[in-house]
């Protein structure tokens, strides 16, 4: 079995497979409630050079690096810092800069449930957040993203369990899951739902979105208490 740090040093690899991220435009981490650290990408290293040795333990109590002579961990780690503390069951989070679904941050949308594809995944739509006010980038900025993405789940209701992404208006998304690899995944999704996105409105830019019966079918299928989508555990 693959340690955690292996886990998350794999994760930060996918996300460049999956094509999410450019250069260092990203991060990916898990949390270890037994020993109540996070551990995520150190800031600004190359994928390339990318080790399970120089992914970075940061305690979650003070978010401070376990180690402060090694690698300085994320600059995005107060932002996973404040997502784990405020919702115990996510395991793992995932920030990039992946082209489709920044460019709805950057435009400031939502992404719509207009399908299925987009029902099998997130319960309702993925939201953007509101713009981070001039005090708050010159203040806690990374910390104040985090508390953006709280606030606007507090101000729909939603469960981040059934909706695991978010766009940050004007920056890039995050994504989170169940495990670092459930994140990883997530992400994957949230692009390609934005690329449908940005597609179907060149098709149709009065394209309704789809009936609420139809989205809770797909996503209870999958992920509701009777879901009978795939293979029975064994």
């Amino acid at each position: 079995m693959p340690t955690l740090r292996e886990r998350v040093c794999q994760a930060n690899h996918d996300l460049v497979a999956n094509g999410l991220v450019l250069y260092t435009w990203g991060n990916a981490s898990a949390v270890d409630w037994t020993e109540n650290v996070l551990l995520i990408k150190p800031s600004g290293v190359d994928y390339a050079q990318l080790t399970p040795d120089t992914i970075v333990a940061v305690r979650l109590a003070d978010g401070q690096p376990v180690d402060p002579k090694g690698l300085r961990p994320s600059s995005d780690t107060p932002t996973h810092l404040a997502l784990y503390r405020a919702w115990p069951k996510i395991g793992g989070i995932v920030h990039t800069h992946s082209e489709y679904a920044t460019a709805c941050a950057q435009a400031c949308s939502d992404i719509p449930p207009h399908g299925t594809t987009h029902a099998d995944y997130f319960a309702t739509e993925v939201p953007c957040c509101r713009q981070l006010t001039a005090e708050e980038v010159a203040g806690a900025y990374e910390a104040n993203t985090g508390a953006v993405i709280l606030e606007t789940w507090r101000q729909r209701n939603l469960d981040p369990i059934a909706t695991p992404g978010a766009l940050v208006a004007q920056h890039a998304p995050f994504a989170w899951g169940a495990s670092v690899e459930k994140a990883v995944y997530h992400a994957t999704v949230m692009e390609r739902l934005a690329r449908m996105h940005t597609h179907q409105r060149i098709l149709n830019p009065q394209a309704p979105q789809i009936p609420a019966y139809l989205l809770d079918k797909h996503y209870q299928r999958k992920h509701g208490a009777g879901a009978y989508y795939g293979q029975k555990a064994h």
